[in-house]
């Protein structure tokens, strides 16, 4: 596949304006997991908006990956020193939200409303926005980056190997063998092992991680992810890693380059590697599809969901600054920044009239593949058990599952002794967030 971005030419354009000095604008500190090609991008956006007016000053400024930067936004709230945006991931939002009941957190749509700035959230994709939402449906954190798991192929390895892009994981098992035989070291591989194999695996075939909607319908929630058809999927990614076709390469995004150098053929991570990978992959082609289905769980997939972050606003600022963040995130969500972020990036675009726009640009057309994730979050109507999920401590019980997960690549542990475990210490942890925020 070749990256083809329609809009690179007129990425985030600047706009010319007489710029005042720094302090004379109301300053917005925004803290950001975004590092290398996604933060020169998501530095752009702060850049050209501070270059189209002059009475706001976005510092766009990285602070390490999505746990280090949530932990870091935490620490500086108690200690008065909060950012006015912090971007937080996914499996961070019932914290926020429960942060936002302490008065910690100045909701979106308030924030908007305060500001006089227009926004309706209808015009942001339902897949996206209902992970963020309250119970009234009011929209708490702007969404940023949003992606979905896919499979990440090799079309180059594949075609030497005289097989096709598996569609089912009995098919992933059967073309992970014959490309293993054709000198593919290690056939398939993932990142973000939760997500993509515990969570979305889940989703996908309407199949329910805990109780009470995924934590959605209240805080009295159980795991349930150490069910016969979710063991069942991890213990054949253990035999696979015993016949040699799985490899496992670190618990983030630490096995790309397994992918980006041919080692492997067959990877499950996030669309946003999409911009990376055009720019990076120059020995084969490559291209992106659907999930694997299990045909012995579902007849047909249900949806996928999301990952990536939101933003946050913090309270404790001042009421000039809040109006220069509201102008921020209206900059930002127009259908021009989003078409431009999800070309280059492989995020989702987050509205209707961005994915209307890079459609019509002819994006879709030109770089085949580039609307999977779409199509996939949107495939069905989201049942409760894939929608999302919404479950207090989630980073620290990732961190578990990770382990117990990790035991059972090693050959330390059973899938079903791994998943069992997994799941007790996780409702530990859920019974600890329930009692401190009951």
């Amino acid at each position: 596949m070749t990256s083809k971005p329609i809009v690179a030419a007129t990425l985030l354009c600047t706009v010319a304006a007489a710029p005042l000095f720094a302090q004379d604008r109301a300053q917005v500190n925004f803290w950001h997991a975004m590092g290398g090609q996604l933060g020169e991008i998501t530095d752009r956006f702060a850049t050209d908006f501070n270059a189209s007016q002059d009475a706001c000053q976005v510092n766009s400024i990285y602070k390490g990956n999505y746990t280090e930067n949530m932990t870091q936004a935490i620490a500086a709230f108690r200690a008065g020193e909060q950012p006015h945006i912090v971007q937080v991931f996914e499996v961070g939002t019932a914290t926020m939200m429960a942060a936002e009941g302490n008065g910690a957190v100045y909701p979106v749509y308030k924030l908007m409303e305060d500001a006089g700035v227009a926004f309706d959230q209808s015009d942001y994709l339902p897949a996206v926005i209902s992970y963020y939402t309250d119970t009234d449906g009011n929209l708490l954190s702007l969404p940023f980056n949003s992606s979905t798991p896919v499979l990440w192929y090799n079309k180059t390895a594949l075609d030497a190997a005289g097989v096709e892009v598996p569609a089912t994981w009995d098919e992933v098992v059967e073309v992970s063998r014959a490309l293993k035989d054709n000198g593919v070291k290690s056939p398939f591989g993932f990142g973000w092992q939760s997500w993509t194999q515990i969570e979305n695996y889940s989703a996908w075939h309407d199949l329910p991680i805990g109780s009470e909607e995924n934590g959605f319908a209240g805080l009295g929630t159980d795991f349930t992810f150490d069910n016969a058809n979710v063991v069942n999927h991890i213990d054949r990614i253990a035999r696979m890693r015993e016949e040699g076709l799985f490899a496992y390469g670190g618990r983030r995004g630490d096995s790309r380059s397994m992918f980006v150098n041919g080692e492997t053929a067959l990877w499950i991570n996030s669309s946003a590697y999409y911009g990376g990978f055009a720019s990076d992959i120059t020995d084969f082609e490559f291209g992106q599809a659907m999930l694997p289905l299990d045909t012995a769980v579902a007849d047909a997939p249900q949806n996928s969901i999301i990952g990536g972050a939101t933003l946050w606003v913090l309270t404790g600022h001042e009421a000039p600054e809040y109006t220069c963040t509201a102008q921020f995130f209206d900059y930002i969500s127009q259908p021009e920044q989003q078409a431009a972020w999800h070309q280059e990036t492989g995020y989702v675009p987050i509205t209707t009239a961005a994915y209307e726009l890079s459609r019509e640009q002819g994006f879709y057309e030109e770089n085949p593949g580039t609307d999977v994730a779409i199509k996939q979050l949107s495939l069905n109507e989201p049942t409760p058990n894939s929608k999302g999920l919404r479950f207090g401590n989630f980073v620290q019980i990732r961190d578990i599952i990770n382990e117990e997960l990790e035991a059972v690549w090693s050959g330390t542990k059973s899938a079903e002794e791994a998943m069992d475990a997994a799941v007790e210490r996780g409702n530990d942890l859920l019974r600890r967030f329930e009692q401190s925020n009951s």
